[in-house]
C-alpha cells in the first residue's frame, strides 16, 4: 500500500534536518538510508506527485513574474500612461487606458487594428495610448520615425495614417510611409525633417526601456488596468480587461 503523501513529506524534512543539524551529525548511516529509501520508493510508486510538483512550482514563478511587472507598471505609471511623447486616440480624456505597443511589420498588429478600433467605438470613455516599438526591421523604424513625426507635426491626421500604413500590404519603411502621408495630404519635407529630430530618437528610447523595465519582447503587447497583456489576445480579452478595469479604477481620475 502507498505511504501517504503526508509521511513522505515527513520523511523528507527529517532527512533535511537531519543532513543540516549539528546536533544530529552522528545520525548512523543506516538511519539515513532508510528515509532515503522511503523517498525513493514513495517517488516510484507515485510518480505524479513530480509532474504536479513541477506545475505547482511554475504556477509559483507565474504569478511572481506577473507581481513584478505589475510593480514595475506601478512604478513607471506616469511614463506609460501621460509620456509627452505618445499619441493618444480614442477619448483623451478617458478614464481608462489602453496601452499598445506595436511594430508597423508585425502582422499579428495589422489583424488587432480592428480590435482597437471596435474598442474605441464599444468604449467611449477608453483613451488608447500608442507607444511605437519598432524591433522587426529597419523598415519598421523608419516608419516608426515618420509615424511620429506625423503625431506632432499633425495629430488630427494620426489616426488615419496609422490605419493606412498597418493595413497595406507589403513591407513598411520609409518610401511607404512618406507615400501614404504624401496620400493624406501631408507636408513630406517637413515631415523628413521632423522624423530626423532628437524628440524622435527620444521617444523610440523611452519605448525601448519601457519595454525592457516590462519584459516586453514581442507585438503587439498592452498594458490595461495595471496588467500587462502579451500578445494579439482579440477584442473579447481586451475588452474583459477594460471593464475589470473600471471596475477597479473607482474614484480616480485615470487609471
Amino acid at each position: 500500500m502507498p505511504l501517504t503523501f503526508a509521511r513522505i513529506l515527513i520523511s523528507a524534512l527529517l532527512l533535511a534536518w537531519a543532513v543540516a543539524s549539528p546536533a544530529r551529525a552522528e545520525m548512523k548511516a543506516d538511519e539515513k538510508r532508510e528515509i532515503e529509501r522511503i523517498v525513493r520508493d514513495y517517488i516510484l510508486l507515485n510518480p505524479e506527485i513530480v509532474e504536479k510538483a513541477l506545475i505547482a512550482l511554475e504556477a509559483q514563478r507565474r504569478e511572481a513574474a506577473a507581481e513584478e511587472k505589475a510593480g514595475k507598471i506601478a512604478e513607471l505609471k506616469d511614463t506609460i500612461l501621460n509620456s509627452r511623447h505618445q499619441a493618444v486616440l480614442g477619448n483623451p480624456d478617458g478614464r481608462i487606458t489602453l496601452v499598445e505597443f506595436f511594430d508597423y511589420n508585425c502582422g499579428y498588429c495589422k489583424r488587432a487594428l480592428n480590435d482597437m478600433l471596435a474598442l474605441m467605438e464599444s468604449n467611449p470613455d477608453l483613451r488608447v495610448v500608442m507607444k511605437e516599438f519598432p524591433i522587426l526591421s529597419d523598415g519598421s523604424i523608419e516608419a516608426a520615425r515618420i509615424s511620429i513625426a506625423v503625431k506632432d507635426l499633425k495629430p488630427d491626421l494620426y489616426l488615419d495614417y496609422h490605419r493606412e500604413l498597418l493595413a497595406r500590404g507589403g513591407t513598411a519603411n520609409r518610401q511607404k510611409a512618406i507615400s501614404i502621408a504624401k496620400e493624406l495630404g501631408l507636408d513630406t519635407d517637413a515631415l523628413m525633417k521632423a522624423a530626423d529630430d532628437s524628440s524622435v530618437t527620444e521617444n523610440l528610447q523611452e519605448v525601448q526601456m519601457l519595454a525592457q523595465a516590462l519584459g516586453i519582447s514581442g507585438t503587439p503587447s498592452y498594458v490595461v488596468g495595471g496588467e500587462l497583456v502579451p500578445g494579439a489576445v482579440g477584442f473579447d480579452r481586451l475588452q474583459t480587461m477594460i471593464q475589470s478595469a473600471a471596475a477597479k479604477c473607482g474614484d480616480q481620475v485615470m487609471c
